[in-house]
């Protein structure tokens, strides 16, 4: 028999599939929400009296679809009808599993077209592909609602006006379309792994949500990148235990206690990187997967092959040379023993293009202070706290001033 609880897996497993197959069929985002719902609520209904439909999401998809045009009948009824609605109910709705699967992919490339700003594209596809009220949205980012609400009814209005297509882009344009996907992707997880702001260093459910992006596009895009970042992403959460402890403040990776790392999660990445790896023309994300697996597979900081990671962060930087990448690369460069040269970087970098970027003059601070340089060493502590807005950051940050200053 099938009850509520049934109905309401089916909604957790599927309500995305559906919406995005809606989507397409009616060319408008609330339409297609409001039609998801009709559908789910008629379901609600129906099944538990009549039995479960075969394909229940081919049910959901043409049922929904029907009470849109019921709506849209409504709406017109002083007037003919506008073509959209006649070609609509001319439609006969392709709900077969692989349009399924190709409609959500369409829109995820959608959400995250070029035309739409980062925070927009973040904002919109936590919210229709992920699900995420705007509450959860606004809390996790530490917005207001009203604020992720103004974003996604902006993205929205922005597809419809500029005639976004909804679409995957053909093999020419999606070498140049799949990084942007990509960077929404890791932007959201990167908000879950290490917040902006806050009282908690991580917010588990973003992190989770950008895994299940992640897994969702290898599924049905198995790029070298694409499989890059999801090896990367379950690399990093890998080790989310150990990162806090009972009391919430910062664990350092040389002193995390890697028995808390999730070995499920570092073996799903380890079949991955190879794949990722496809010489010359490896990508950012395959190349980092491939810098924190060699973490992962180290008993410890002491056994890390800091020479690989060195060599890694080289090649990484040559592809893509930001200030953030120069800075890691300092970073493994001091810890294959060239602590100086690394010095030297990491002061030039918080001087001028990572002025105001904490991690920079934490990190700066952390080798100042290996190096016995304690009075500069706070100063730079003293400078990394101005800068953070984390409540466990500034406690770490804090502690390790306080270290210096009664030394």
């Amino acid at each position: 028999m099938c009850t509520e609880t049934t109905i309401a897996h089916i909604y957790q497993q599927h309500s995305r599939q559906v919406l995005a197959t809606l989507i397409r069929l009616l060319n408008d985002f609330d339409l297609a929400e409001e039609a998801l719902h009709d559908a789910f609520a008629s379901a609600l209904k129906q099944w538990p009296a009549e039995g479960m439909p075969e394909n229940p999401t081919a049910w959901l998809v043409s049922t929904g679809r029907f009470k849109a045009i019921d709506k849209l009948r409504k709406f017109n009824r002083e007037a003919a009808l506008p073509p959209e609605i006649i070609e609509l109910e001319a439609q006969e709705g392709n709900t077969d599993e692989p349009h399924l699967a190709d409609d959500r992919l369409r829109l995820i490339f959608t959400c995250c077209h070029p035309s739409l700003s980062p925070e927009a594209a973040t904002a919109l596809t936590l919210r229709e592909i992920c699900d995420l009220s705007t509450e959860e949205i606004a809390r996790a980012y530490l917005t207001k609602p009203a604020t992720i609400a103004q974003r996604i009814v902006r993205a929205k209005r922005k597809i419809q006006t500029a005639g976004i297509p909804y679409e995957v882009p053909g093999k020419q344009a999606l070498p140049e379309r799949l990084p942007r996907v990509l960077q929404v992707v890791y932007l959201i997880f990167n908000e879950g792994y290490h917040t902006s702001g806050g009282a908690e260093l991580l917010c588990q459910q973003l992190a989770e949500e950008a895994i299940r992006l992640g897994r969702l596009i290898a599924e049905l895009l198995p790029e070298p990148e694409v499989l890059g970042l999801l090896a990367l992403m379950l690399l990093q959460h890998s080790r989310r235990d150990a990162r806090c402890d009972a009391q919430g403040d910062i664990v350092l990776l040389q002193d995390q206690n890697r028995q808390l790392w999730h070995q499920n999660l570092i073996a799903e990445a380890l079949t991955l990187v190879p794949r990722t790896l496809v010489g010359r023309a490896t990508g950012p994300y395959a190349l980092q997967a491939a810098i924190a697996a060699l973490h992962a597979q180290a008993s410890s900081t002491e056994a890390t092959d800091w020479q690989e990671i060195h060599g890694l962060y080289h090649v990484l930087y040559s592809r893509n040379p930001t200030p953030v990448v120069a800075l890691n690369l300092a970073v493994a460069q001091a810890m294959a023993g060239e602590t100086e040269q690394a010095l030297t970087t990491m002061t030039q970098l918080a001087e001028n293009q990572l002025t105001d970027y904490c991690p920079a003059h934490a990190a700066r601070a952390e080798l100042l202070l290996r190096l016995g340089h304690i009075r500069e060493a706070a100063a730079s502590y003293r400078r990394a706290l101005q800068l953070s807005t984390q409540t466990p950051e500034r406690r770490h940050l804090q502690k390790r001033l306080q270290e210096c200053e009664e030394k």
